[in-house]
């Protein structure tokens, strides 16, 4: 059996959709804090079970009779985020997982400006010691990309702090690429990028975003400090803006540059391009 973390969530709850394509209903369980949210699974055979990251013990009881676990990433920024993987990865050493994946970052490591490579390095090494054979699954970065242009649609400009080249995936074709690895025929081990085939920077977003709209969307490279400012002096928390500062400092310092083919191989596909997701957005 397959037991999936977080599949309420975005990202897992559309690898669960991709393992129904796959495999039996009955050979997919899922580990969620809510079960009332996970009744349309149930109503198609998959075995819901109660679990948190705070509760070895319903994590040892949802984990029970699997084969593989897939663990997502926790979002708990206010929680020892480390010490809630690690608990994970312990219940299911201990309910007898063959195999535990974990849904990391493309650029996991310990030195590092953006926080949570850090945190993704730390679980790495937890999964390294557990003597349990495992995957990392070291995405790309996913999300909204309007999220991360401000605020282009009525400027015209993407006035960021300066950046490099990174990969921005959409988390759909992340959520494919694990149902693959979860049903290969050979196991993918320890640590493996899921990333675009290059690389983009957000001079690619403007030019994508120029093609889209039929205007010219400037990209234009704003100082650290005075994005800073601007940023808490408009509301934005200053937890939230220097931590977004620093994903930007991590992209320049080459953190994320590099690329690879294998998840245009899990797919049967190129992935999502940016100006794909973009149009995804409906932006105007």
């Amino acid at each position: 059996m397959i037991i999936v973390t977080g599949a309420t969530g975005t990202l897992n709850g559309a690898t669960v959709d991709h393992l129904l394509k796959r495999i039996p209903p009955q050979q997919i369980g899922v580990s969620v804090r809510d079960p009332s949210r996970a009744t349309h699974l149930a109503d198609q055979g998959v075995r819901v079970r109660q679990g948190s990251y705070d509760d070895p013990a319903a994590l040892r009881h949802s984990f029970a009779e699997a084969e593989q676990v897939l663990l997502v990433s926790s979002s708990d920024l206010s929680a020892d985020v480390v010490a809630q993987h690690r608990r994970a990865i312990d219940a299911a050493v201990d309910a007898g997982a063959q195999r535990i994946l974990y849904t990391s970052a493309h650029g996991a490591g310990a030195d590092t400006p953006y926080p949570p490579l850090g945190i993704h390095a730390a679980t790495e090494q937890h999964l390294s010691d557990s003597g349990a054979a495992w995957t990392s699954l070291r995405n790309g970065f996913y999300g909204e990309p309007i999220q991360l242009l401000g605020a282009w649609q009525e400027t015209g400009v993407i006035a960021m702090p300066a950046d490099g080249p990174f990969s921005w995936v959409d988390r759909r074709d992340a959520a494919e690429a694990a149902a693959a690895i979860l049903t290969a025929d050979e196991p993918h081990k320890g640590p493996i990028d899921l990333t675009l085939p290059e690389p983009v920077t957000l001079a690619d977003f403007a030019a994508a975003a120029s093609e889209i709209t039929g205007r010219r969307i400037e990209r234009v490279v704003v100082d650290d400090e005075t994005w800073l400012t601007d940023a808490l002096s408009s509301g934005v928390p200053e937890e939230v803006a220097r931590f977004t500062l620093s994903m930007f400092q991590a992209t320049r310092s080459g953190h994320f540059s590099a690329s690879g083919p294998l998840l245009t191989r899990l797919l049967g596909r190129r992935p999502r391009s940016i100006t794909d997701q973009l149009k995804d957005q409906e932006i105007r």
